[in-house]
C-alpha cells in the first residue's frame, strides 16, 4: 500500500460499510472463542492505520504492527489508547508475540511475496492455545485495478489459503467465504471496472462512501452473515462456499 491507499483508509474505515461490517462479524467471532477482558492481549499484525484493532480497545488489552511507519504515525495519532509498532512480525512485537491470546491478519497476506513463510514465522512465535484470525480476498476472477492499487499479490481460493497452514502447528476451527450476500453486487462492479480500465473509486480503488441510507443497508447486510459464521464455528451448520472474501479461524496446538 502506498501513501493514498493509507490517507484513504484512515479517512473511511470509521465509515465504510465494508469496514464497519466486517469488524462486526470478526467481533462476534473472536468473542466466541475470546471472553472479553483487559487480561487478553489480542494483536493486529499488518494493523495498517489501527481501526480495526482500536475497535476492540474497550474489550482486551490491544496493540498493533505494521511495516509502514506512516501507517504507524496515523495509528498513533487517532488512537493514543493502543500500543503501536512500526516494524516486521514476529521480531518487532518481542515478547508480546508469546503473550498474546489472539492474533489478527486481516487482510494482510495478499499484500506479502512470502505468505507461507509469514505465517509460518509468526505461528512459530505464538504460544499454544493462542488465536489466529486471517481474512483474505477471495476468487482470483474477482482481480481488478483494485487489488493493484493495493499491491495485492494474490487473491485466494479455499484450497490455496489452506494450504498455507497445512504443515503448520494449528488446527482450522471455521475456514469459509464471507462477503456472500453482496458477491453479485462486487462481482458486476468488477466486471464493468476492467471493460473500462479502471477503478471506481478513490485512490486507483473501488472505495467510494454511498450515501448514509445506502451505507447502513450495505453495512447491515454484510454483517448479518455473523451469525452464520458463528453457527459454522460450532459446527450447527456450514458456512458460505462463495464470497469476496475468506475467513478462517485457527488455534496455536503445542
Amino acid at each position: 500500500m502506498q501513501t493514498e491507499q493509507f490517507q484513504l483508509h484512515a479517512e473511511i474505515e470509521q465509515r465504510h460499510w465494508w469496514f464497519v461490517g466486517r469488524r462486526r462479524i470478526l467481533r462476534r467471532l473472536l468473542a466466541e472463542v475470546l471472553p472479553a477482558s483487559r487480561d487478553t492481549l489480542l494483536v493486529d499484525v499488518g494493523c495498517g492505520t489501527g481501526g480495526n484493532i482500536a475497535s476492540l480497545s474497550a474489550d482486551y488489552a490491544c496493540a498493533g504492527i505494521d511495516t509502514s511507519a506512516e501507517a504507524i504515525a496515523i495509528a498513533r495519532q487517532q488512537f493514543p489508547g493502543v500500543r503501536f509498532f512500526a516494524g516486521k512480525a514476529p521480531e518487532g512485537l518481542g515478547e508480546l508475540a508469546g503473550q498474546a491470546r489472539g492474533v489478527m491478519l486481516m487482510d494482510v497476506l495478499e499484500h506479502v511475496e512470502d505468505d507461507e513463510g509469514l505465517l509460518a514465522d509468526l505461528v512459530a512465535a505464538l504460544s499454544p492455545g493462542c488465536w489466529l484470525l486471517v481474512t483474505v480476498p477471495a476468487d482470483p476472477s474477482l482481480w481488478s485495478a483494485h487489488d493493484v492499487a493495493f499491491g495485492h499479490y494474490r487473491r485466494y481460493d479455499r484450497q490455496g489459503l489452506e494450504k498455507l497452514w497445512e504443515a503448520l502447528p494449528v488446527g482450522p476451527k471455521l475456514v469459509s467465504h464471507f462477503n456472500a450476500r453482496l458477491l453479485p453486487v462486487i462481482r458486476a462492479i468488477r466486471t464493468w471496472n476492467r471493460r473500462r480500465g479502471r477503478a471506481s473509486g478513490t485512490a486507483g480503488t473501488d472505495f467510494w462512501l454511498p450515501s448514509r441510507p445506502v451505507n447502513r443497508l450495505l453495512g447491515a447486510t454484510f454483517a448479518g452473515e455473523g451469525p452464520r459464521l458463528v453457527d459454522a464455528l460450532h459446527g450447527r451448520r456450514k458456512g458460505y462456499s462463495r464470497g469476496a472474501s475468506l475467513v478462517a479461524l485457527l488455534r496455536r496446538e503445542g
